[in-house]
Formats: structure tokens, C-alpha cells, sequence
């Protein structure tokens, strides 16, 4: 049985068509704060590293679970928020969430020790979780099905947006005022969105939602959390054949085992798997999670390389990441003619695959590199990701019925921070690990109870060196060789995964259509709902 695409003429009533637009700048708006916390994030976790007063001390595990805090709680809640937002109405669930996300902002502001920034980076999370899928949802709800792929890759090139004024904005943050205005400048950015979503946004829901699953988000939260620490631990001990990584890993495993097995059996799932019997959708979220679990890996350390071996401040680390930015802006709207033009199968494999080059480009860097290799990487890597999001995004929402947008969004998002998550954790601790194996024969000759500190992370190596002074001098070089060398290992393991990627959207992803727009070819994109 194949879903029915709607019926011939317009849904959308006339006043909600006319402000489509304005419309889908609020949700950009609200998108905004969402991505932008985390580009921010990744220019200060530097500053964060820092001793206090400057910082918190954090250490590399502790700036992974400031980031990972975020990205668990968000990636384990998007599946009820999604159901929520199709049941209760997505307006509310945004207002919610936008308002939630703001508190946590202020609060993580004043944290005062990495555990707390942690504990409010979660509740961040808790009103993210609410806002993304909303938004998309909203975007399927007020566009016509013929406009729905030039109002998502505007939406997409939302993120290039964030992606710029992130980095910029953290980095002039950083250097007027303390680390904690990072997060309190969202506060002001919520307040805007929350008033313009009460004057212009309608609400909208599924007449016939589905009930809310707790066994299940349960299941996946914990599942994950395991999974993601013992990863992590791994990284952080150098040895992942330790009982304790060994053991949390193999639990995480198995409850997200049982987490598909209970979503199998339950006549409420939080996550339908009869949608991914279609190969067409399950290759687009697949494609998305492996995207972004390389992504998110490279933008950990190239923070680190460009701060901590090059010497850039945060502004100009945040300047630096404007081509990367520029590219996603430019390209993602206008993503949809390419794949009009040679379709959804060449556009995305040959974005992952300009992925795969950059990341393979950053195994060349070194510390004397030309800077202006890097911002031509940075560009590439934009360009490759804005022709695999948008058209991805497309396939995927137009998967599945219009009243099902939510949970169509939720599924997309779910899975590309479930991957961004564990490309902070798997090339975090191949850093991590490769790192300190490089580094632990140059701290042989440092006293037994600072060894363990300083072979954490490269900034860990250099806080110790900068506290012994002229002895400590001698281990920044070694240290620079061993970041660059760790960072090399991890960039080619972030280029085999987009590979990986490649040869998944080259096989399943479907050609260029004869007819883009013709219902048998809508037809065939809904027939996981049946």
C-alpha cells in the first residue's frame, strides 16, 4: 500500500501561504541558537581547558561530555519530541523548547565547574530537542510540496549561516569578556525568536499522532550514554581492551539492541522501523549520521590546530572558519539544481566524496602549512557538505506524509547527532589515544604524579610546560609533533568513514529522475509508510 502524496491544488490556507517566508525566517531564527551554541562551543573549548580564572580547567574528556552532554540528550530525546510536536501542536513544543533552551543558557553562563557546564549543557539540550524537529516540521507544513525543496535548502544554508557567525561571534566574546558569555549571548537570540514566533508562526499536528513511548526513550538515552562513555574512557585510558571500556561499550550495545527489538514489538514505537524497509530513506539517514560523525570529529581537533599549534586567537580561529561557512551558505539553497539537473545519486556521492579528500587534506597539514591551504579545505568541505544535507533532507521529509513531519524531522536530526556524538567520541579518542602515545616517551622525565596530566590533550602538555618555565619549554615541539601526527591518523579515519558514506548513497540513493516532479516518483519515496 502506498500513501497518497495529497490532493491536487493548494493545503496551505491563504494567509499562512502569503507569510511563508517570513515565517521561515523565525524557524531559521530558532534554528539559529540551536546550531550556533555549538559553533560557539567549538572556538572556546580552549578557553574552557584553561585553569581558572581564565577557564575551568577542563580536561579532553571532560570538553568531549561538555559537547556530548548536549548532543546525547538531544539526539535521545528527538524522537518523543517529534511525536509531542505532531500531537500537542509544533508551535508549543518550539515556544517550549526555545524557552528551556534559554534557561539552560543563562545557567550554563555561570557554571562554576566543568560538571556543572555539563549538567546545563543537558538542559540545553532538553529545549533543543523540542526546537529542531519543530522547525522543519513547521517548513513542511506552511510550503507547497513544489516549493518544500527551495525552503529547505535555504533552511540548510541556515546552518552555513550559524556555522559563520559562530566562531566569529565566540571568537569577539573571548576576547572582550569571560568564557561564559558564549552561552549567555542566546538569551537575547531566544527572547527575539519567542516574540516573532507568537506573531507569525501557526500552529499545526498530526490529526491522528501516535502515544509517547517512554520504554523506548529510556532504552535509547541509556543506550547511547553507555556506548558514547565507554568510548570515551577508551580514548581517555589509551587502552580499549580495559574491563570497565570493554564492559560499558558492550552494555551500550545491548540496550540499544533491545531498544530496536522493543521499538519492533510495541504498537507505540517511538521510531517506526517499517519506514526504513524503504532503501531509498534508510541510505539518506545513513549518509547524514556518517557525514557529520566525520565532520564533528575534524572540527574538535581543528580548533586545537589552529589555536594550539598555529597560535590564532579565538576571533581568528572563528574568521578562519568563514569559507566553510561561506560555501554552505552559498551552495545549499541552490543544491535542489543540481540535483534537478544530474539527480540525487551524483550530487551526494560526489559531495562525500569532496569530504573524503578534505579530511585526507587535512593528513598533509603541518605546523608551517600555508593558511591558505586550510581555508580552501574549509570551502571544499562546505560545498561537499551542502550538496549532501540538502538533497538528503529533501528525500527524507518527503518521505513520509506531511502530517507525519515531525517525526520525519525528528528521524533526520536524531540520526545526525547521534553520528555527529560519536564522531566526537571515536576520533576524539583516536586523537586522544594517538596523541598520548606519541607524547608519553617525552614525559618520562616529569614527575610521576604530572605525567598522567599532561599526556591528556596537546593544551594539557602545555599548561604543564608553562608552569615549569624554561624546563617546560623543551616539550611544546614534541608536543606540536605529537598533536600533528595524532591529528593525521584521525583526519584518515574521518576520510574512510565518508567513503564509506559514498559507496552507501552510490548504491541506494536513487538516479537522476526522467520526471523530478512526477507523483510516481513522490510515490515511490512514501512507500515506507505503508
Amino acid at each position: 500500500m502506498t500513501t497518497p502524496v495529497g490532493p491536487v491544488g493548494p493545503r496551505i490556507p491563504e494567509a499562512v501561504h502569503w507569510r511563508r517566508w517570513a515565517i521561515l525566517g523565525v524557524l531559521m531564527l530558532s534554528l539559529l541558537i540551536v546550531v550556533l551554541d555549538n559553533s560557539i562551543l567549538n572556538v572556546a573549548i580552549k578557553t574552557i581547558s584553561t585553569p581558572a580564572p581564565v577557564g575551568l580547567g577542563a580536561t579532553q574528556s571532560e570538553l568531549e561530555w561538555a559537547i556530548n552532554s548536549y548532543t546525547l540528550v538531544f539526539a535521545g530525546l528527538l524522537f518523543s519530541a517529534g511525536l509531542i510536536g505532531d500531537r500537542i501542536g509544533r508551535k508549543k513544543v518550539l515556544l517550549g523548547g526555545l524557552v528551556v533552551f534559554g534557561i539552560g543558557s543563562a545557567l550554563a553562563a555561570e557554571s562554576g565547574s566543568p560538571a556543572q557546564l555539563i549538567a546545563f549543557r543537558a538542559l540545553m539540550a532538553l529545549g533543543a530537542a523540542f526546537v529542531m524537529p519543530a522547525t522543519l516540521a513547521v517548513l513542511m507544513n506552511v510550503f507547497e510540496r513544489e516549493e518544500q525543496p527551495k525552503a529547505i535548502g535555504i533552511w540548510a544554508g541556515g546552518v552555513g549561516l550559524a556555522i559563520a557567525i559562530g566562531p566569529i561571534t565566540g571568537g569577539l566574546l573571548l576576547d572582550h569578556f569571560w568564557w561564559g558569555s558564549v552561552f549567555l549571548i542566546n538569551v537575547p537570540i531566544v527572547i527575539v525568536a519567542v516574540a516573532l514566533m507568537l506573531w507569525l508562526v501557526p500552529d499545526s499536528r498530526d490529526p491522528h499522532p501516535g502515544r509517547i513511548d517512554p520504554v523506548g526513550v529510556a532504552l535509547s538515552v541509556v543506550g547511547l550514554i553507555l556506548l558514547v562513555y565507554g568510548i570515551i574512557k577508551g580514548g581517555e585510558l589509551a587502552d580499549f581492551t580495559d574491563p570497565t571500556v570493554v564492559t560499558t561499550i558492550t552494555a551500550g550495545l545491548a540496550v540499544l539492541v533491545a531498544f530496536v527489538v522493543h521499538e519492533k514489538r510495541s504498537d507505540h514505537p517511538s521510531i517506526d522501523v517499517a519506514y526504513f524497509r524503504n532503501k531509498v530513506f534508510s541510505a539518506a539517514i545513513a549518509v547524514i549520521a556518517l557525514v557529520f560523525f566525520a565532520l564533528m570529529g575534524v572540527t574538535f581537533f581543528s580548533v586545537f590546530y589552529t589555536q594550539s599549534v598555529r597560535g590564532y586567537s579565538p576571533l581568528q580561529t572563528g574568521l578562519l572558519m568563514l569559507p566553510l561557512a561561506a560555501a554552505q551558505m552559498v551552495f545549499a539553497p541552490r543544491a535542489r539544481l543540481v540535483v534537478d539537473r544530474f539527480g540525487v545519486k551524483a550530487t551526494t556521492t560526489t559531495g562525500m566524496l569532496v569530504i573524503a579528500a578534505t579530511l585526507v587534506a587535512f593528513a598533509t597539514l603541518d605546523a608551517d602549512t600555508p593558511i591558505w591551504i586550510l581555508e580552501v579545505v574549509f570551502f571544499f568541505m562546505g560545498a561537499g557538505m551542502a550538496h549532501i544535507m540538502t538533497p538528503t533532507s529533501v528525500v527524507i521529509m518527503q518521505a513520509l506524509p506531511r502530517e507525519k513531519a515531525g517525526s520525519a524531522s525528528a528521524l533526520s536530526n536524531t540520526f545526525r547527532q547521534v553520528g555527529g556524538a560519536l564522531g566526537i567520541a571515536v576520533l576524539g579518542s583516536v586523537l586522544s589515544t594517538s596523541y598520548r602515545g606519541g607524547i608519553e616517551d617525552d614525559l618520562a622525565a616529569l614527575p610521576a604524579g604530572l605525567r598522567g596530566t599532561a599526556g591528556e590533550s596537546i593544551e594539557a602538555t602545555l599548561g604543564v610546560a608553562a608552569k615549569l618555565g624554561d624546563r617546560g619549554r623543551a616539550l611544546v615541539d614534541p608536543a606540536n609533533d605529537a598533536f600533528l601526527h595524532a591529528m593525521h591518523v584521525t583526519a584518515l579515519w574521518g576520510a574512510v568513514v565518508a567513503v564509506v558514506g559514498a559507496v552507501v548513497v552510490g548504491l541506494f540513493l536513487p538516479g537522476r529522475p526522467k520526471e523530478p516532479q512526477h507523483s510516481a516518483d513522490e510515490g515511490e519515496l512514501v512507500r515506507a509508510d505503508s
